[in-house]
C-alpha cells in the first residue's frame, strides 16, 4: 500500500527572508528525517506573512525572484535529500509582487509554480498581482507519481479553484495558509476534499504569527468505507503550536475510491453552468484587519 508522508511546516516565522530560508532549510532536514515524501509550508513563508502591521511599500520591496538564491537553496536540497518541497514566497512581479508556491521534486526539478489567483484583494493583498489559472504537475515521488494542484487560503473559499483542478485530475492539492483555521474554513477544506474526491493539505502558521492558530490538516477525500459507512476523512489537525507535523496519505484507498464513488466529474452537468462564468464587477472594499 502507498503511503505518502506529508510534512506540514508549522513553525513561526523569523523576522528576515535569510532568517526564513535558514530556518525552512533545517525544517525540510527534520522533516526528511521524519520520513517525509513531501515539505509543505505556510502561506509566504520568505516573508512570515508580514504584510499585515508594516506599510506596503516596506513589505513589497522584500519580493525575491522565483529564479533567485532563495528559491534554488529549496530546490538543491530538495535534491540533496530526494524529497519534494512545497516552499512560498513573496515573488518579483512587474505591477506588483505576486504570493506563490514553488513545487520541487525529489530530484530538485520545479515542477509546479502557483500564484494565488484570489488575493484579498480587500486588505492588505491589494498590492498583489493576482496568479493567472490554476495547474496540476505530475510529482515524482519515492512512492510513485501523484498528480498535485494548489490553492493558496482565501482560493479555498471558491469552489471553482478545487474543481478546476479535479478535472486536471489532481489527486493532491498544497494549501499553503495564513489565517485563523476555525470550524468553517476547516469545513470549506472537508468540504473541497469531499466533493471532487481528493486530498486536500493545508499548513498554517502557529498560534501568534499573523493572526493564525495553527490547526494545520490533511483531508483524504475519501467520505464513505467500503461497506458504505461514513467516515471522517481528517488524518491530522494540528495544534496550535509550532511543530512539524508528519501525516500519511493512503493513495491505493484514494485511487480506488475515485474510480467506484459518484462525486468529482461523474455526473456534472457543465452547460447549465454558465452562470458561473459571468463576469460581475464589484466596487472595491478595503479591510486591512481581515485575514484571509
Amino acid at each position: 500500500m502507498s503511503l505518502l508522508n506529508i510534512a506540514f511546516v508549522q513553525l513561526t516565522p523569523e523576522r528576515t527572508v535569510q532568517e526564513n530560508l535558514k530556518k525552512g532549510l533545517a525544517a525540510c532536514r527534520q522533516a526528511s528525517r521524519m520520513g517525509a515524501d513531501i515539505a509543505l509550508f505556510p502561506e509566504m513563508w520568505s516573508i512570515g506573512y508580514r504584510i499585515l502591521d508594516r506599510p506596503a511599500a516596506e513589505w513589497t520591496a522584500e519580493a525575491l525572484p522565483a529564479n533567485g538564491a532563495f528559491s534554488h537553496a529549496f530546490a538543491e536540497l530538495a535534491a540533496q535529500l530526494g524529497i519534494a518541497i512545497a516552499v512560498t514566497l513573496l515573488e518579483e512581479h512587474p505591477g506588483g509582487p505576486r504570493n506563490s508556491l514553488l513545487l520541487f521534486d525529489r530530484r530538485g526539478n520545479r515542477i509546479l509554480h502557483y500564484s494565488k489567483v484570489h488575493t484579498c484583494d480587500f486588505g492588505a493583498e491589494h498590492c498583489l498581482t493576482p496568479g493567472e489559472g490554476f495547474f496540476t504537475a505530475s510529482l515524482d515521488t519515492a512512492k510513485g507519481p501523484v498528480q498535485v494542484g494548489a490553492m493558496i487560503c482565501y482560493d479555498r473559499e471558491f469552489p471553482e479553484s478545487a474543481r478546476i483542478l479535479m478535472l486536471q485530475g489532481a489527486e493532491l492539492i498544497l494549501v499553503p495558509n495564513a489565517c485563523p483555521l476555525e470550524i468553517n474554513r476547516l469545513s470549506q477544506l472537508r468540504s473541497r476534499a469531499f466533493e471532487n474526491m481528493l486530498a486536500v493539505a493545508t499548513c498554517n502558521y502557529p498560534q501568534g504569527t499573523a493572526g493564525c492558530n495553527g490547526h494545520s490538516a490533511l483531508y483524504d477525500g475519501i467520505a464513505f468505507g467500503e461497506e458504505g459507512d461514513a467516515r471522517d476523512m481528517c488524518l491530522l489537525e494540528t495544534p496550535p503550536q509550532e511543530g512539524i507535523y508528519l501525516a500519511s496519505l493512503y493513495l491505493d484507498e484514494l485511487r480506488s475510491y475515485r474510480q467506484a464513488e459518484t462525486w468529482g466529474n461523474a455526473y456534472r452537468r457543465p452547460r447549465l453552468y454558465q452562470a458561473l462564468v459571468k463576469a460581475e464587477v464589484r466596487e472595491p472594499f478595503i479591510r486591512e484587519d481581515y485575514r484571509g
